[in-house]
């Protein structure tokens, strides 16, 4: 076996391999020998890591909802650690499987559990930047060291147990976070939400008067009591297909994830065919996570969260279209490092799409149902992301076809986007009440950017 790939021998079947390592890695394949007729074990076990993310998404975001975001985030960070350290010490493949599966429960409610915690506590206009310095920086940095570090400990084992450790560091979580203030409103706690206040406020240093916390209790308690009826019949998950403006949005963001996430996941991870090694080019090309953060924070507060979701969609149907073309005329190994640069130019629209999504649907979604409805809206972009491998293995049929359809899919995402309201400058829904007539007079082609254009020149003309 040199690579993994099997070489054909004169002398009979065989009984022991001799593997060459990719820059002295030992992976699992090479380790539990998940070669020739047992190839297949290791891509079942990985299955089961995508079946643990489905389930698990769904699980985590309805107790995000049901006991509250802090607990959760530090469950299902443990949960995801857990699964890591015991994968760690499997060596049959039906463990192999049921490990993965315990890691996949917490694959993407670890991300989408820390980014409603910030969420739900920002100030909106500092809600891009909070939202997506976590990613330009923590997350960028995570990208670029994993592929060294693998190489560093030498194995897929140590590589699991290492990095399943620091998750211990959430049991002290309470200690400096506390639960957000906006859900517990919501649940009617609201002199538990008056404490979480008061706490952010003291960590500030900030004098907030007593009178100012007595209007924001006065303010839940008639908001909850007018809407109790309404909030009784539908502030479920299912409440958001029952109104038409709220169910087309709803139908909108699942259509508009499953595009983004197959085209993060495909371009972001699919590293090769390039010309160059697999762990140099991830590591290289993750580096655009940090202008791909800066781009989010310096526009999406001046031309909308519409318009960076549209455009960006658009942009790398585009920008796909012509990477497929050229991997089809162009020879890989004299063209590596064209190449590689066209792969960071891929990540990084990648990135932004699937980033401005993100912030955009949490945006959308009113906030009784906010956990479920992100759990839900993340798990069947994530379903779909099973499609991936099936998208790339159309370049055996033609070598261009499939970033030809990931480009289709992506200009559809961006026609999807007219269809959504613009979030900025609004005061966000917080029930499904709110969440029906959000944004009701707004036209499919506002954009702010345009909308402040038009309103200068009016009072121009008006002087």
């Amino acid at each position: 076996i040199v690579n993994g790939t099997a070489v054909a021998s004169d002398f009979g079947e065989c009984e022991d391999w001799i593997f060459k390592y990719e820059n002295g890695y030992e992976s699992v394949t090479t380790d539990l020998k998940w070669v020739c007729d047992d190839a297949v074990k290791g891509a079942i076990g990985q299955s089961f890591l995508y079946l643990g993310s489905v389930l698990g998404t769904i699980l985590f975001g309805f107790l995000a909802d049901k006991i509250g975001r802090l607990p959760t985030m530090m469950l299902t960070t443990i949960t995801g650690a857990a699964g890591d350290f015991i994968t760690s010490f499997v060596t049959t493949p039906h463990a192999f499987a049921a490990s993965r599966f315990i890691s996949g429960l917490s694959i993407d409610t670890l991300f989408y559990m820390s980014y409603i915690m910030v969420f739900e506590y920002l100030d909106p206009k500092k809600r891009t930047f909070g939202l997506n310095i976590m990613m330009a920086f923590f997350y960028f940095f995570g990208l670029v060291m994993s592929p060294w570090y693998a190489i560093w400990v030498g194995s897929w084992r140590k590589y699991l147990l290492i990095a399943s450790l620091p998750a211990l560091v959430v049991l002290i979580y309470p200690l400096f976070i506390v639960e957000s203030a906006q859900w517990l409103a919501t649940k009617g706690d609201y002199k538990g939400a008056v404490r979480c206040l008061k706490r952010v406020a003291k960590f500030n240093k900030r004098e907030v008067e007593e009178e100012h916390f007595d209007q924001f209790i006065s303010h839940y308690e008639e908001k909850m009591a007018s809407e109790q009826k309404e909030k009784e019949e539908k502030d479920t998950f299912m409440g958001l297909f029952r109104t038409p403006r709220l169910r087309k949005f709803t139908i909108v963001l699942f259509i508009k994830s499953m595009i983004t996430t197959i085209s993060y996941d495909i371009i972001s991870r699919n590293m090769e065919g390039f010309g160059s090694s697999p762990f140099l080019l991830f590591s290289l090309t993750s580096i655009v996570y940090i202008p791909a953060g800066f781009t989010i924070i310096l526009l999406q507060n001046r031309i909308g969260r519409k318009g960076l979701a549209c455009g960006s969609l658009f942009v790398g149907a585009i920008l796909t279209a012509i990477t497929g073309v050229l991997l089809a005329i162009l020879d890989l190994k004299e063209n590596a490092a064209f190449l590689a640069c066209m792969v960071g130019l891929g990540r990084y629209i990648a990135i932004v799409s699937y980033e401005a999504e993100a912030q955009y649907a949490a945006e959308i979604v009113p906030t009784s149902v906010r956990g479920r409805g992100m759990a839900n809206i993340h798990v069947v972009g994530y379903a779909f992301s099973f499609l991936s491998a099936y998208v790339i293995y159309l370049s055996n049929i033609f070598k261009p076809l499939p970033s030809i359809v990931l480009a289709v899919l992506m200009l559809c995402g961006a026609a999807l986007c007219l269809m959504l309201p613009e979030t900025l400058n609004q005061k966000l829904p917080e029930t499904l009440l709110d969440g029906e007539h959000f944004c009701s007079d707004e036209k499919w082609y506002y954009f702010p950017c345009i909308g402040r254009k038009k309103k200068d020149e009016v009072e121009v003309t008006k002087l």
